[in-house]
């Protein structure tokens, strides 16, 4: 059976080895037939602790780490949103 793979975005990184991904998606009501989002956290493996809150990365099944973790973050798809701020020196 082939592992699935999704694409969410990075919500927490602070604790180690895992980040937390929530993967949405748009389903239609079911009686008033409005397109409504859903969504979903994941926990997901990350070995390097490279990926940061706010990045778009794209998650695979895998075999169970721990209780909570069944998912590794394969690659970014994109960076986050980071702006400059200047310092009044």
């Amino acid at each position: 059976m082939p592992k699935r793979i999704l694409i969410g975005t990075v919500v927490s990184d602070k604790t180690d080895k895992t980040v937390v991904v929530r993967v949405e998606r748009k389903v239609k009501h079911p009686m008033y037939g409005k397109i409504i989002r859903r969504s979903k956290k994941y926990h997901a493996h990350d070995e390097d602790n490279t990926y940061k809150a706010g990045e778009t990365v794209r998650i695979e099944e895998t075999r169970p780490m721990s209780k909570l973790k069944t998912w590794k973050v394969i690659d970014r798809v994109t960076a986050g949103k980071t702006a400059a701020v200047e310092a009044d020196v």
